[in-house]
């Protein structure tokens, strides 16, 4: 359980920001995986992402962990979620529609609650929760569209990928809660700097970076996925799974399929129709549920 009862007028704001933070990522991505390889990019994504975390340590005057049992622990968090995560979904998304990805992918509350139920018991658990997972993904799968899930039969082993890269995000979110004793900066940090030393090697391993020659548009899309959909993301990321805990935090993969909806609004000219409209009004709702505190005894 969250160690306070969570604000949710505070909390609720850092959700949706984590939601637009990380449902935003897919336009840097597209733009930049276009001219940066997979391993490359990700690699530029989490160096850049730990130059910047280890800024905002050192202005709040915070030290890294010490010991090497703690940086055991931070290093399975960051297979948890990123290294192993976003390797699966990368190769996951070459064999299936990223609409049917997004719906896959979106199910992590739901492994949450019965990894909870079963297992773990770490929070508490009431059938209104269950029923917002449910509601929240019934509503991703009318925003995405219902066609998406056509191809879960035909493109098993990357609709399979996608959902161990949910099952994954789970995990990470119910690991997270080891983590509470440090800041979120120190956190997300030093889950960073693991991604680095992983993921750095096999970029020049694989792509040969020195002979790339990305556009500056490329190279701004990588930096803005790195600092802000990254770094940025990570610090409300892991608060939310203290105040929150974590199947509230991973509530916020249902907002995520609204944000291509209303970045689509704003900058593209595109219209709600009705029935996104009901998928978006469920989602909420069903994160609404989720996030509620449980009434006193």
């Amino acid at each position: 359980m969250p160690e306070t009862k969570p604000n949710l007028w505070v909390e609720g704001p850092l959700l949706a920001l984590l939601a637009l933070l990380w449902g935003s990522s897919y336009l840097f991505l597209k733009i930049a995986v276009a001219e940066i390889p997979p391993f490359t990019l990700i690699a530029i994504r989490v160096s850049i992402a730990t130059l910047f975390l280890l800024i905002v340590v050192a202005v709040r005057n915070d030290r890294l962990p010490s010991d090497a049992r703690t940086w055991g622990k931070l290093l399975i968090q960051s297979m948890l979620n990123s290294i192993l995560a976003w390797t699966i979904l990368a190769w996951g998304q070459q064999y299936v529609d990223s609409s049917l990805a997004s719906v896959l992918n979106s199910t992590a509350p739901i492994f949450v609650f019965f990894i909870t139920l079963l297992i773990t018991r770490h929070e508490h658990i009431s059938p209104l929760k269950l029923g917002g997972a449910l509601l929240g993904l019934i509503g991703v799968v009318l925003i995405v569209g219902t066609e998406a899930l056509n191809g879960f039969g035909t493109q098993l082993a990357g609709a399979l990928a996608a959902l161990t890269g949910a099952l994954l995000y789970a995990c990470a979110a119910i690991y997270g809660k080891n983590f509470a004793h440090l800041s979120p900066a120190v956190t997300s940090a030093t889950t960073m700097i693991w991604a680095t030393v992983w993921l750095v090697p096999l970029s020049l391993a694989f792509d040969q970076p020195w002979t790339l020659r990305p556009s500056p548009e490329a190279l701004i899309a990588a930096s803005i996925l790195a600092v802000f959909c990254t770094g940025g993301a990570l610090l409300i990321y892991f608060r939310l799974v203290n105040t929150l805990g974590s199947l509230g935090v991973t509530s916020q993969a249902y907002l995520r399929a609204g944000v291509g909806v209303v970045l689509g609004v704003v900058f593209l000219g595109e219209h709600i129709t009705p029935m996104i409209g009901l998928g978006l009004g469920a989602a909420l709702l069903g994160v609404v549920a989720i996030n509620l505190p449980a009434r006193p005894k």
